[in-house]
C-alpha cells in the first residue's frame, strides 16, 4: 500500500513540474476580436427618453507581468494616480486604453479623432493577487453614441491600443466598420 501512495505522490509531482508557464512579454499584445452594436432605449423613471446606439469592441491580450487595469480607488484619484498616464510617453490620456474614433467622411477618407467621452477611461484590475505573473483574456470597450432627430447614419471604425501600469503600452489594432449615429 505505502508503494501504491508513493508512487501515487511520485507521478503527482512529475506531472505538476510539467505545467508550462506562459512566456509574455512584459509590454501588453492586442489582437482584435470582434464588434458589435446595440440600440438601448434610455429612460428616466421608466418613461423612454431617446436611444443609444452602443458599441462593443473586443480584443484578445497577454500581458508576460500582469499589470493591467485599476481598482475604483485609484480611477478616483484623479491627482494622483490618473494624472500619471497623461504624461507617460506617447500616451497622454487619463485612461488605461485609447479609443480613437475613425470617421468615414464622404470622399472615402478617413478622420481620427477621440471622442469626449472616450477621453477617461479606465478598465479593471486583471490580476487581483498583487503577484507578477503572465495573463491573458478577453478585454470589451464600449463607446456610445446618442440618437437624434439631428444626427445621421455614419461610417466609422475605430483603433485600440492599451497601457499597463508601468506605462508600457501596446501595439494598435483597429476594427471592422460599423454605422452609427453622429452629428453631420
Amino acid at each position: 500500500m505505502k508503494l501504491k501512495v508513493s508512487l501515487f505522490i511520485l507521478l503527482a509531482v512529475a506531472s505538476a513540474s510539467c505545467v508550462d508557464i506562459p512566456d509574455f512579454d512584459d509590454t501588453p499584445w492586442i489582437d482584435y476580436n470582434g464588434i458589435s452594436q446595440e440600440t438601448r432605449i434610455d429612460t428616466v423613471n421608466g418613461a423612454p427618453q431617446g436611444e443609444t446606439e452602443v458599441v462593443t469592441i473586443t480584443v484578445d491580450f497577454t500581458d508576460g507581468d500582469g499589470d493591467l487595469g485599476a481598482t475604483n480607488a485609484e480611477v478616483q484619484d484623479t491627482v494622483g494616480f490618473t494624472k500619471q498616464y497623461k504624461k507617460a510617453p506617447n500616451w497622454n490620456l487619463e485612461a488605461n486604453y485609447e479609443l480613437v474614433t475613425m470617421i468615414k467622411r464622404k470622399d472615402g477618407s478617413w478622420s481620427e479623432t477621440i471622442m469626449s467621452g472616450d477621453s477617461f477611461k479606465f478598465f479593471p484590475r486583471l490580476k487581483l493577487d498583487g503577484k507578477a505573473g503572465p495573463i491573458k483574456g478577453k478585454l470589451d470597450f464600449n463607446a456610445r453614441f446618442l440618437k437624434s432627430r439631428s444626427t445621421v447614419p455614419t461610417t466609422v471604425k475605430f483603433k485600440v491600443r492599451i497601457i499597463d501600469r508601468a506605462f508600457r503600452v501596446s501595439n494598435q489594432e483597429e476594427t471592422d466598420t460599423i454605422v452609427v449615429p453622429l452629428l453631420p
